[in-house]
């Protein structure tokens, strides 16, 4: 076994592996850029080493530095996590050649699964089913259309070395297929360093399962059963779910036993993952194999009790696989979120920024449900517009489905984020979406449910009554604070018997009334909401903690909370809103206020998120059309291109290709 490695990648999977690691015994070292030289994968390491500048293609994707870095710390193997490295053949040749491990599939395997056309053709070659398309190489724009109108609408077109989201595009139409064409080979071009792309036939409302595959240097190969992964927005993963709930056991043998096929035939020996493209009868296409781990993995880790880090380890020092096929298990079912820095309510634009709050909830198992968290940030920390966006990956496993389901909704309301966008408020409406709950998932799931994009709902209705008695009883226990605060000139007794209050939400006034109970364990109310049946609330929450926990009539209730102007902004649930508190003689007062209208933004268009200004296709005086492309903005290696909303005359453009926007700044202006 090793007694040191070095892990060339950052954030949350370079701490993830760290902890294997230190289970093991295994000395750690890991690698920076200068954007990340106080990370919390640095401090987490034994050592640490400094390899470059902030941008990825100077730091961590520079071979040589990694091979500098492994051989000055005396480092006997490499993990490279996912990204970056990870499916380069000529990195673990590299390795290889400086007589360094790489704790990943051998040289021929990454070449043969981590290149897409490659793959589709091996996958052929063993049996294995695959999706209609062209296997090759496609040069231009034309060649592109051409071949896309032979196969049949709607294509595909993908880059051969992508991975993540990042250089696919989607093209109902001829007319879509030249843009998407370009924006896919340029995308590819500057995240993995390879513009080659192909098409193929997109399954129209499929589902998307992983089948993760284990093998090590002596020939033996095993599953480890399936991850449905459906639920995507621009092709990235969102929630994450294993098993599946479309499979049974006859259709997860089969895709098992398809995947294992392939992966003996190019002599796999490591862990990896065979995906497949899956439709709503449960027939399924070979897709792509990724030869590295996988960001949701620990969805499989929980459900089956296998550490995927620690085995690949393993492998790589020439162990045996102990695990036999018969002896892998399926126990209970795990759902996974990622955490990631965007604002769900601008079409999820990528958020830059200090961690100001970062507080996950209590990781570790009570009565059979467990709560993990994967993460490489701490409170303070900051936000890059370098790398990835994510900040964390909730992971909960219970008996059942519908517990799993249930506890990361009760997880995702207990997490306080602050100081950033997030996408928190989005993952809890997932929770609560009914095609979600009943399994009924496609890869079109997130577009169909929010069609014009997704804005926080405000409650109503039932929804409603517990955040005004979650607000009525924080600003209860404020003012309470507040009486009783020595010292003051003219000190007022507050009365418990009942304290009378308007909680506005916007300009719609609840009447409300809150009854306190003390006792030494927390503090105890009942709160009448609208003159309806009242609610009984349980609490040890303390002013200027970030989320409210307790019960209401007995049932746990997590809120985040956020202190306003007369009030509290709470999110629980998928719903968020404002709410601020009055005496009854105030609220009559502020009845009679004028309100404040938001100013006009239609006559410009504003940089939806802190990124770079790649192209600009229009000038001062150029017409456009609604639907008009005007510019595209590049943000965590993402292009993003920005359409006109409706027919005008350009008025003025204000910036560069090359200018570096932050978010809100204006590109250009409207006659």
């Amino acid at each position: 076994m090793f007694s040191k490695i070095l892990i060339a990648n950052r954030g949350e999977i370079a701490c993830r592996i760290v902890k294997t690691a230190r289970r093991m015994g295994i000395a750690t070292v890991a690698v920076h850029s200068e954007a990340d030289a106080g990370a919390l994968h640095v401090r987490m390491a034994d050592e640490a080493v400094a390899i470059g500048p902030a941008a990825a293609a100077e730091s961590y994707l520079v071979i040589d530095k990694i091979v500098a870095a492994s051989r000055a710390t005396g480092a006997e193997a490499v993990h490279p996590g996912y990204g970056f490295l990870s499916e380069r053949a000529a990195f673990a040749e590299a390795l290889a050649a400086a007589g360094i491990a790489f704790i990943g599939p051998n040289p021929h395997a990454i070449a043969a699964m981590g290149d897409k056309i490659q793959s589709k053709l091996a996958a052929k070659a063993a049996g294995v089913s695959t999706v209609p398309g062209h296997i090759g190489v496609i040069e231009s724009a034309d060649e592109a259309e051409r071949i896309a109108d032979e196969i049949g609408y709607p294509v595909m077109i993908k880059a051969s070395a992508g991975g993540g989201g990042k250089g696919m595009r989607i093209a109902h139409s001829r007319s879509e297929v030249r843009e998407g064409f370009e924006r896919a080979r340029s995308e590819a071009a500057s995240s993995f360093g390879d513009d080659r792309v192909f098409v193929e036939k997109f399954i129209t409302d499929p589902r998307h399962i992983e089948i993760q595959v284990l093998g090590d240097k002596h020939g033996h190969v095993i599953h480890l059963g399936e991850r449905e992964c459906s639920v995507q927005r621009r092709n990235q993963k969102v929630l994450e779910e294993a098993p599946s709930p479309l499979l049974d056991p006859e259709t997860r043998e089969r895709m098992g036993r398809q995947a294992v096929a392939l992966a003996q035939a190019v002599g796999y020996d490591s862990a990896g993952t065979v995906e497949f493209v899956a439709g709503q009868d449960k027939s399924f296409y070979f897709l792509e194999m990724n030869t590295r781990l996988q960001v949701e993995h620990p969805v499989t880790e929980l459900v089956t009790g296998i550490d995927l880090v620690e085995q690949m380890i393993r492998v790589a020092a020439g162990e045996r696989l102990t695990l036999r096929q018969e002896d892998v298990r399926l126990d209970g079912w795990a759902v996974e979120s990622r955490v990631y820095a965007e604002d769900p309510s601008r079409g999820f634009v990528p958020s830059t920024g200090r961690l100001v709050t970062y507080r996950p909830p209590e990781e570790g198992t009570t009565e059979g449900v467990t709560v993990r968290i994967d993460t490489g940030v701490e409170e303070g920390g900051e936000i890059s517009v370098h790398y990835d966006p994510m900040i964390a990956k909730l992971v909960t496993h219970a008996p059942s489905r519908a517990e799993a389901v249930r506890a990361q909704a009760q997880a995702l309301d207990g997490f306080a984020l602050r100081g950033i966008r997030h996408n928190i408020p989005f993952l809890s409406a997932l929770m609560a979406n009914e095609r979600w709950r009943s399994g009924r998932l496609s890869t079109a799931l997130i577009a169909e449910a929010y069609p014009e994009g997704f804005a926080e709902a405000v409650p109503y209705g039932e929804a409603l009554a517990p955040f005004l008695a979650v607000a009525a009883a924080i600003d209860g226990q404020l003012q309470r604070r507040a009486h009783g605060l020595s010292g003051q000139l003219r000190p007022r007794a507050i009365d418990d018997a009942r304290q009378e209050k308007v909680v506005f939400v916007g300009l719609d006034p609840h009447p409300v009334g809150v009854v306190w109970r003390d006792d030494g364990e927390g503090s105890e109310c009942e709160v009448i909401t609208d003159g309806a049946a009242s609610m009984r609330l349980r609490s040890t929450w303390r002013p200027g903690e970030p989320v409210w926990r307790g019960t209401i009539d007995g049932e746990e209730v997590a809120m985040q909370v956020r202190p306003i102007l007369n009030g509290v902004a709470l999110s629980h649930g998928g719903f968020s809103a404002e709410l601020r508190m009055l005496t009854p003689r105030h609220a009559e007062l502020a009845a009679l206020m004028p309100v404040k209208l938001a100013p006009d933004l239609s006559k410009h268009l504003l940089c939806p998120m802190p990124g770079l200004v790649r192209s600009i296709f229009v000038t001062q005086g150029q017409a456009v059309r609604n639907g008009d492309a005007l510019a595209v903005v590049e943000a965590m290696k993402m292009e993003n291109l920005l359409r006109a909303e409706r027919d005008g005359v350009v008025a003025k453009v204000h910036v560069r290709e090359g200018d570096v926007l932050a978010v809100d700044e204006a590109i250009l202006d409207f006659a």
